[in-house]
């Protein structure tokens, strides 16, 4: 008997999501380990993520080409060591309640003969792989995002790499803003939850931290600057989340639109605060939007090896028919959560454990 995999990246890329899709590959048509086994793996790979299963056209060939690849442990071989997708995304939304299309996808698992479908990604992805399964589709998660607000799982991946990105860039920044005595505003990613902003900018000494959980003054900020004039060090680092909140006023939008999932798309908070920070305090200020250098480059070490493990877990729940259901590292140990636990919840920084309101800054406290 051979089981067909599926398995597609969708939302923001991200390093480590080829390594996924390698180690899925790879566990499930090793030779060795099919030896021991009553099942057969094939695997193919969905290009641009559910847009893929949309669109296909399993009755052509042309069409089957476009959207699927047959995937085998030669063509996936290096792919961990690369960033980005090979396969591919989008953030098209089957159950789009505009323009639902929940019932082709189907149609197309079907027709296709696909059996079960590995989805990584984010809340969203994985609210259309839950909902799918609902609806009688045997579907498996793998967490992915750089914001790190996945719950039921300690660690989703790409946050370490992006992480690295965010101290490295500030480790640059530093120079030049200490050769000019500017302060210096850098905005990373983060929707409504700070742990990039924060552990970003713990990770390379930034003087004040801006996270969504914890609604800031700009007139303490101010303060907070201006409290540090005079002493050795002559320049600051400010970094702050994209969905950080000023008390005066509420997110900033790039614009009105909205995706296939109902989001806005966030930015211009760095900017109003530098301008902020001069007009107050006739510092010489500059912003840096970090933006989607946090998704490039190449995977950290953490994230190849959580994309191997979670790639090897994802196939185990396949064998042990654990569906609708997601991989998880939760206290040291890569373990499943059930997706509907996970939909319509955001891990947010918890302010009384690691926030420290009075500082705009990570807590000094940990025991």
């Amino acid at each position: 008997m051979t089981t067909k995999i599926a398995i597609l990246t969708g939302g923001g890329d991200c390093p480590g999501l080829n390594g996924a899709v390698k180690w899925v590959v790879k566990t499930a048509l090793d030779p060795l380990l099919a030896e021991k086994r009553s099942v057969k793996f094939e695997v193919i790979g969905v290009r641009e993520g559910w847009k893929g299963l949309v669109e296909v056209d399993p009755d052509d060939e042309k069409s089957r080409s476009l959207h699927l690849e047959p995937l085998d442990e030669e063509k996936v071989r290096a792919w961990d060591r690369y960033g980005g997708t090979n396969l591919g995304t989008s953030r098209t939304n089957p159950f789009n309640p505009k323009n639902d299309r929940s019932d082709k996808v189907i149609e197309n698992i079907r027709k296709l003969g696909i059996d079960v479908v590995v989805a990584v990604g984010g809340e969203d992805t994985l609210g259309v792989a839950y909902k799918l399964y609902k609806r009688g589709i045997k579907t498996v998660g793998i967490p992915k995002t750089i914001d790190g607000d996945l719950v039921g799982t300690d660690y989703s991946l790409g946050f370490d790499s992006a992480l690295n990105v965010i101290m490295e860039e500030i480790d640059r920044l530093r120079t030049t803003a200490g050769s000019h005595n500017r302060i210096f505003v850098v905005e990373t990613m983060g929707r409504h939850a700070g742990w990039l902003a924060l552990q970003g900018g713990e990770c390379s000494g930034a003087y004040i931290i801006l996270i969504p959980e914890q609604p800031f003054s700009m007139e303490k900020v101010c303060s907070l600057l201006m409290g540090r004039k005079g002493r050795e060090i002559q320049y600051s680092i400010v970094v702050v989340s994209e969905g950080a909140i000023p008390i005066e006023g509420g997110e900033f939008y790039k614009d009105e639109k909205v995706d296939d999932f109902g989001h806005k798309s966030l930015g211009g908070i760095a900017s109003y605060i530098s301008d902020q920070i001069q007009k107050t305090t006739g510092f010489e200020s500059r912003y840096v939007v970090l933006s989607h250098l946090q998704r490039g480059g190449v995977p950290s070490a953490r994230d190849r090896l959580m994309a191997r493990w979670f790639g090897i877990a994802a196939v185990d729940m396949i064998l042990c028919e654990d569906f609708g259901r997601m991989v998880s590292y939760l206290h040291g140990e890569i373990t499943s959560v059930p997706m509907k636990d996970i939909i319509n919840k955001i891990r947010t920084v918890d302010i009384d454990k690691y926030y420290d309101p009075e500082r705009y800054n990570g807590k000094r406290t940990i025991l």
